[in-house]
């Protein structure tokens, strides 16, 4: 199991003044920390110290929470800092290694006498730096570091700013909990990614859901990698589940949801499965229908569009596949494959839904895939 993924950084931290200011309190008295005052008697900068990715594995998302901690800082010092001092703050760069930032959370508190610590980005580096400052009797402000390998060190200086990621679908849990039981679903699937920031939640959904007599119709780890998305998808889709928990991050859930949400509500109702990473990149099956093949993500409006228009062409009818990886050129057809099936039929060269042409898909389907 990897214990976390670079491509989450679109959660810039924003840390409120008022946990700021309660741990600022904590970890001066008991550390000691950044004097108060200058020989000229002016209050001196309240210094504060983090250890960020600024290269490495996480440098994309290090520099983005160095930038949100350099945000919070101005909006702070904008207002008079706190307990009447300007924050300073003090970053080290921990080249994504755990072990590089236990050392600079040991230099940040023991030579640099920072007053308060900011936690890392990644709950990989989040766990051993909260131990490195517990150790040291300072209060720990994490902006990220929201897996149970982080709590589970049950700490008592750690100050967490957003949700648990075991808890951030408690929401759904909760709407679900209020509907009549003859509106619940009878059924659920839970297909889950091989990665700390997916299992938790679902697993949680998972035991919540079934203490509410909803039966679960399938429920999996599989791993994240692109060649072992479609296998899992059929399982669901054979599960018949009445409802999908899918817990997945960055490119296994993103593109299927951006899929999803681009389809025509008449045919997203008909969706029984979706999947990506298969020969025809990503793909959507109907209920009692065909499937539909959109290869990239690109132009997925255009794309649906173009479905529902061969959808609605009697010439189509009976048809296994709909391959609209070109919208403006698409095919239907029977067999499995758009590039080989030689009973396939194009709208190339017309509107979609317009006049159909027989032996055109080849050209058409030797796009797919993109």
């Amino acid at each position: 199991m990897r214990p976390h993924r670079s491509h989450r950084a679109y959660r810039v931290p924003l840390i409120s003044l008022s946990v700021a200011a309660v741990a600022i309190a904590a970890g001066c008295s008991s550390s000691g920390g950044s004097k108060g005052h200058t020989t000229s008697g002016t209050k001196a900068p309240l210094v504060i110290g983090a250890s960020l990715s600024l290269t490495g594995d996480f440098s994309a998302d290090g520099q983005a929470y160095q930038k949100g901690y350099e945000f919070w800082a101005a909006q702070v010092n904008a207002k008079g800092g706190i307990l009447g001092r300007k924050v300073q703050l003090k970053i080290l760069n921990d080249n994504s290694s755990p072990t590089q930032v236990v050392t600079n959370y040991q230099t940040l508190i023991s030579s640099d006498h920072v007053a308060l610590t900011l936690g890392p980005f990644s709950s990989l580096l989040t766990a051993p730096a909260a131990a490195v400052a517990h150790r040291y009797g300072y209060a720990f402000v994490e902006g990220a570091g929201g897996a149970t390998s982080v709590f589970a060190q049950k700490l008592n200086n750690v100050f967490d700013v957003s949700l648990p990621v075991a808890n951030e679908l408690d929401p759904f849990i909760a709407w679900i909990r209020s509907l009549p039981a003859g509106q619940r679903p009878t059924t659920t699937a839970y297909p889950m990614a091989n990665d700390p920031f997916a299992t938790p939640q679902v697993q949680r959904t998972q035991g919540q859901l079934q203490s509410l007599g909803i039966h679960t119709a399938y429920s999996r780890i599989f791993p994240e990698e692109v060649a072992d998305y479609k296998a899992p998808a059929d399982d669901v889709a054979a599960s018949k589940a009445q409802a999908v928990v899918l817990g997945a991050t960055g490119p296994v859930g993103s593109r299927v949801v951006r899929l999803l949400a681009a389809a025509p509500y008449q045919l997203l109702a008909k969706v029984s499965q979706a999947s990506d990473g298969g020969a025809h990149g990503l793909e959507a099956q109907l209920r009692n229908g065909p499937k539909v093949y959109f290869g990239s993500q690109d132009d997925l409006a255009a794309k649906w569009a173009a479905a529902a228009a061969v959808l609605a062409d009697s010439g189509s009818s009976g048809a296994d596949y709909i391959d609209v990886t070109v919208a403006s050129r698409p095919a239907a057809g029977t067999g499995s494959d758009a590039a080989s099936s030689p009973s396939s039929t194009s709208a190339a060269g017309s509107t979609a839904g317009g006049s159909t042409s027989a032996g055109s898909a080849a050209s058409t389907g030797s796009t797919t895939g993109g």
